[in-house]
């Protein structure tokens, strides 16, 4: 698709929120990865656990148009210098342990895979992310039972339960035993 897009004078933008995911689960560079593209936007703080902040990589002249863009739109911040020290930790520090996030969704996605209620898709190609289909008659109370033990999932129509630096194996197995649980006392 970059071939294309580019044989037509159009450049290529990458939402790499998971681009380090990606990296550490299939193996391959971060250049291998991004190769294809013209821009890359990197969010520190999804799995790599920054409290906040994104990075722009590209070519000087695009960077530069998105300064500028982003003043213009009142986007931009003074002092951040905490906010820098943040993402440089997250990116020295902890690129390495999202494989712990993979294990740990692998194991969620397991334990939940035991209950024939719940439909679960976690393929080979996921990493810290696990879908659940929980049936219509059971969502609502599901949903309360989940949140009456401080789990709280938006949608189990296909809900996302995502693995992060700030859930830890001992948070997989409550999960599991909250469903569980449920489902063996209806």
């Amino acid at each position: 698709m970059a071939k294309a897009a580019h044989s037509k004078g159009l450049k290529v933008h990458l939402d790499g929120a998971r681009l380090f995911n990606a990296h550490i689960h299939s193996g391959l560079t971060l250049k291998a990865l991004t190769e294809s593209f013209d821009s890359i936007s990197i969010c520190l703080s999804k799995g790599l656990g920054a409290p906040i902040g994104s990075l722009l990589v590209s070519d000087q002249a695009t960077i530069n148009r998105a300064l500028r863009l982003r003043k213009m739109l009142g986007g931009g911040m003074r002092q951040v210098g905490v906010i820098a020290a943040y993402g440089m930790y997250a990116l020295k520090n902890n690129v390495k342990r999202l494989q712990e996030d993979h294990d740990n969704a692998k194991y969620l996605a397991s334990g939940l895979s035991s209950l024939s209620e719940l439909t679960i898709d976690y393929g080979e190609n996921q990493t810290n992310m696990v879908f659940v289909d929980c049936p219509e008659q059971h969502r609502e109370s599901l949903g309360k039972h989940l949140f009456d033990r401080n789990i709280i999932i938006s949608n189990l129509d296909r809900g996302r339960l995502v693995c992060h630096l700030g859930i830890s194996k001992e948070d997989i197995l409550v999960v599991i035993d909250a469903f569980k649980d449920y489902f063996k006392n209806i």
